[in-house]
């Protein structure tokens, strides 16, 4: 291999570099001064490559081509060969990579006196870009390297990065790559924020208010699973992930730069040490994948290497840990307040149903929501009245599982003071604490204490045995689970920063729970959002962003099941927003913000979107929800009602397929879109609060598929709309493995039936659903 200079070809060792030699044509004859002409242009055109622009660093592989720019190393070229699509905005180089040190401005290429780079030996190619010469940035030994390699299909690039000679120079953050996007018609961003997200306007957005913006997500946490994809729908697609097994701290981010651009990196925090590292090196790759398609050709990418690794054969499902009541749970009532209000509507709706119903219950507590906490202990109602409703509802068959937020400590709640609390709460590396305010109403603070202390996990574990020991709860519902923070506080006795040992503080606090209980009952963990991290560690996972609408501002992100397409065989998941009324409100908020009438129910002109989010958490296989339930809406809204238990009665019946399945692509069925209104509320909606209503585009019916253990696959299907739907369906493959010849039988809440016969490997049929039906249609051998 030949040693490249970027700021100018350089002949190496050994080579030829010779000039022209300069002749008196004079003292020739005409014939040799021809001769000697001829000699020195020949001369010249072999010498030509080095009077013009230095060659380009640049790897080839039978899928992909990079080209990097030769002054200082920045992403110019990520040829797609298939589709002959260009990923790299040429036009708007970034430099490959920042480093942010502590005690000064970041460092990146531009700083380097020299870049050079080398082709790097091996049969699936690579190559290797250096920087060196900081003195003017003050790190005179400082040398950054890059190695980009190719994986043996040649589609995916691998990225390794390593900072040397930092001396006592600790470094905060370390960027890359750093990647400018090239625009693309019909651009969509991908992204695993929990059960996953798409966004249609990214660039837009991004550039909306004036100057660039930007979106970030850490991992492990907000962000489910370590990657991001951009793509135009059925075209080119960049899928950017990292493989890293050991949970450490990263952020993916998509950022906004001049000219209308759109770029992504992959920030990496590193432990933050006061003596500095003679080496930061990232304990795994960042890979660059191009594909075709879609976010779901995104997640099969990621699925193929996620499934091995230690967290799906550590998980709670994989081991057969689950509470088998969890398992086998229909329906979950999530009610809020006292026992009345919570455990009595569970009983009606499962005596009605006929099937098993579980409780998510908050605000069972004694210290008033998203203020006293951690004063949960004794409940509001006090301690026999619980103990004795819950020993009712169990006699029923009535499973529950209670609130507790799993970071919060109210900075007013008298604890706070009394127990020391702010010593073992997050630090920012000034050494603050960083109030989060939730409850719009009294505004109160609240602090995010720290996974790494003893002090927080002993606390925590406390009170939730004195819940399942005490009480009788039969499970802990971890709110703010899936979410990890950086804390830089010393005394901590953990890295600052950045590292794994967030996760590690959790896994202690989950196994220390786990050990109080066990002698009274094996207890149910759930946590709200999702993580592979958390796979190993909670039996359930919280998905509300199937009624995200409810929340979040519409025109901009829409739900996606990217988790659920990657994990679901692996993992439990459950939740939904989805309610018939207003929102409750707390007791123990102040009185003159309650509403006159709480958990008034909201006009019928909303029932398409009530259809909607239970459809959504039902071909996504996730356990039904429905939030503030009274035996009251049995006969108020009945339509409603029955459209509710018919999905969990169909679920129930196609349990091995939508519990138990592994979620392949979504079939494409001819469902026109529906226009409806949308409703827009929060818990913490006042008296004077009206319902933010807008308009949503949404597909009249909603389609799955499925694998089930047994490799049988099967297609779920709902219609949300008030007229019969019709479309053709046709699966076979190799998308979805279907026997070469079998049986189609559809799946009702009254049973099952035969729809059809095939022979030809592809089994093919036409779906019927009548306004509000849902169905399984099971492909079966014959």
């Amino acid at each position: 291999p030949v040693r490249r200079e970027g700021a100018g070809a350089r002949a190496a060792p050994g080579e030829d570099a010779a000039m022209p030699m300069t002749h008196d044509l004079r003292a020739i004859s005409p014939r040799g001064a021809r001769r000697a002409v001829a000699r020195f242009l020949v001369t010249l055109a072999a010498c030509a490559p080095l009077l013009a622009e230095p060659e380009a660093p640049a790897i080839d592989s039978s899928a992909l081509r990079l080209r990097f720019e030769p002054e200082h190393g920045s992403l110019a070229e990520f040829l797609d060969k298939a589709t002959a699509h260009d990923h790299a905005d040429a036009a708007a180089l970034l430099p490959l990579w920042t480093a942010a040190l502590a005690d000064g401005p970041a460092v990146g290429p531009a700083d380097a006196a020299r870049f050079s780079w080398r082709t790097l030996p091996g049969a699936e190619g690579g190559i290797e870009l250096v920087w060196a010469g900081f003195d003017n940035a003050h790190l005179p030994d400082l040398k950054v390297t890059a190695q980009i390699r190719f994986s043996p299909a040649g589609a995916e690039s691998r990225w390794k990065i390593a900072l040397d000679g930092l001396g006592a120079r600790p470094l905060r953050d370390l960027r890359f790559p750093r990647i400018a996007i090239a625009r693309q018609e019909a651009e969509t961003l991908a992204v695993p924020v929990w059960m996953g997200e798409r966004c249609r306007r990214a660039r837009e957005l991004l550039h909306a208010g004036g100057r660039p913006g930007r979106w970030e997500w850490e991992y492990p946490g907000l962000l489910s699973m370590q990657c991001a994809a951009l793509y135009r729908e059925g075209g080119p697609g960049l899928l950017l992930a990292s493989n890293d097994t050991g949970a450490l701290r990263k952020l993916f981010a998509v950022f906004g730069i001049e000219r209308n651009g759109f770029a992504l990196e992959v920030v990496h925090v590193p432990p933050l040490s006061s003596n500095g590292e003679a080496r930061c090196e990232p304990a795994y790759e960042i890979l660059a994948t191009a594909f075709r398609g879609d976010w779901y050709d995104a997640a099969a990418l990621y699925r193929a290497w996620a499934l091995e690794q230690s967290w799906v054969r550590e998980s709670r499902r994989r081991r057969g840990l689950t509470p088998a009541w969890l398992l086998d749970t229909a329906l979950w009532v999530w009610n809020r307040g006292a026992s009345p209000g919570v455990l009595e509507p569970a009983a009606a709706l499962m005596e009605r149903a006929g099937v098993p119903v579980s409780v998510f219950w908050h605000w069972w507590h004694g210290c008033a929501y998203d203020t006293g906490f951690p004063e949960y202990l004794p409940p509001r109602e006090g301690e026999e009245p619980f103990r004795r409703a819950l020993a009712r509802a169990h006699e029923k068959g009535v499973h529950a599982i209670v609130y507790m937020n799993q970071r919060l400590w109210g900075m007013t709640a008298r604890s706070w003071a009394e127990k020391g609390a702010e010593r073992y709460a997050v630090k920012q590396p000034d050494g603050g604490v960083t109030p989060e305010v939730y409850n719009t109403f009294n505004r109160a603070p609240c602090a995010s204490m720290c996974m790494g202390t003893e002090f927080w996990r002993g606390t925590y574990a406390a009170l939730a045995e004195g819940a399942v020991r005490g009480l009788g709860v039969d499970g802990i519902y971890m709110d703010q689970a899936c979410s990890s923070l950086a804390c830089y506080d010393p005394g901590h006795g953990h890295p600052l920063g950045g590292g794994a040992w967030w996760m590690e503080g959790f896994r202690r606090l989950e196994e220390d729970i786990r050990a109080r209980c066990i002698a009274t009952k094996p207890v149910a963990l759930a946590g709200e959002g999702c993580g592979e991290a958390w796979l190993p560690r909670l039996d359930a996972m919280l998905s509300l962003q199937v009624s995200m609408e409810r929340y979040a501002a519409p025109g901009r992100w829409e739900p996606i099941p990217f988790f659920h397409a990657v994990y679901h065989a692996c993992a439990l998941l459950y939740g939904n927003y989805s309610s018939l009324t207003r929102p409750p409100y707390d007791e123990l908020w102040p009185a003159e913000f309650a509403p006159a009438r709480p958990l008034e129910l909201l006009d019928r002109k909303y029932a398409a979107q009530f259809r909607l989010e239970q459809a959504r958490a039902f071909v996504w296989g996730q356990q039904p929800t429905i939030a503030n339930f009274l035996p009251s809406h049995l006969a108020d809204r009945k339509d409603e009602m029955d459209f509710f238990l018919r999905l969990v009665r169909v679920r129930r019946a196609a349990l091995p397929y939508l519990r138990d399945g592994t979620f392949l692509r979504p079939p494409v069925i001819d469902a026109q879109q529906l226009a409806v209104p949308m409703s827009r509320l929060s818990i913490y909606a006042g008296q004077r609060d009206a319902v933010k209503e807008f308009e949503g585009k949404v597909p009249r019916a909603l389609a799955s598929a499925w694998a089930a253990p047994d490799g049988s696959v099967a297609a779920a299907l709902v219609n949300i709309s008030d007229e019969p739907v019709a479309f053709e369906l046709s699966l076979g493959r190799p998308e979805y493995p279907v026997p070469r010849a079998g049986a189609i039988r559809k799946i009702s809440e009254s049973g099952a039936a035969d729809a059809g016969s095939y022979t030809d490997g592809r089994a093919s049929w036409r779906a019927e659903l009548a306004p509000g039906e849902a169905c399984v249609y099971a492909i079966v051998a014959r």
